[in-house]
């Protein structure tokens, strides 16, 4: 008899190895993810679900937009704010790049342009697309491998992404009563408004680029102080 947990942790793992694999090996890692779910039951019910009646032509259009600003060459992917059409939305695109209707390859210069590198773009759209979505279906199920022990590392990165919330702004009111020259600033003030947005959208990818920036900021400004170095290790602390 097959163990739903472990069916659905082999999810969770395909998720983390389509998210930490190379653009090169995203055709068939897809596939793999796209296998865990048709082999669940449970995952199989809740796609059904959440994708019936879904009108994804429509969500298209309003969540993959190009050209992102007019006369852009450039065009942009959002992903929708209800967590049911995250699922919906996510998963029907992984099917129509597995089956080879919308190419992948495209897909990722057409919206994830990240320098013309397919490997920036790619790490991207992983952190923007691939993470919420394995995020909230781990949340839709009692943890399939260890029990207690992934709901406390849930609850400690809850907890983690919290503190940086509140530390990062009480960074930013710092950096903007320094006295710095006005274009300093406002690159510093900048920087720590991205990284308060990419905490909220629990962009941990994101937010450990900024914070490379960030790093450099302070360094460059003379500005490091305890406060905004345990910024850096409580960042540290995140997967």
């Amino acid at each position: 008899m097959k163990d739903p947990n472990e069916e659905i942790g082999r999810f969770l793992s395909a998720c983390d190895e389509l998210i930490d694999s190379k653009f090169i090996l995203a055709d068939g890692k897809i596939s793999e993810l796209l296998k865990t779910i048709a082999a669940s039951e449970e995952l199989t019910g809740l796609f059904q679900a959440v994708t019936e009646g879904y009108d994804y032509e429509g969500a298209k259009k309003r969540y993959l937009r190009y050209p992102a600003e007019p006369h852009s060459a450039r065009g942009a992917a959002y992903l929708p704010t209800d967590r049911r059409e995250i699922l919906a939305f996510v998963f029907c695109l992984l099917v129509e790049f597995d089956s080879g209707s919308m190419r992948f390859s495209d897909f990722l210069l057409r919206y994830f342009y990240e320098d013309g590198s397919y490997t920036a773009s790619y790490t991207l759209f992983a952190a923007r697309l691939i993470r919420p979505f394995r995020d909230i279906v781990r949340d839709c199920f009692p943890d399939p491998v260890g029990g207690e022990s992934m709901q406390t590392l849930r609850r400690r990165e809850d907890e983690i992404l919290a503190a940086l919330s509140e530390k990062l702004t009480v960074e930013r009111a710092r950096i903007n009563a320094l006295g710095l020259s006005q274009e300093d600033t406002v690159a510093g003030d900048m920087i720590l408004a991205e990284m308060i947005a990419s905490v909220a959208r629990r962009d941990v990818t994101e937010l450990k680029a900024l914070l490379c920036g960030y790093l450099y900021f302070l360094s460059a400004m003379q500005a490091s102080t305890i406060e905004s170095r345990e910024i850096f290790s409580l960042a540290a602390e995140l997967v």
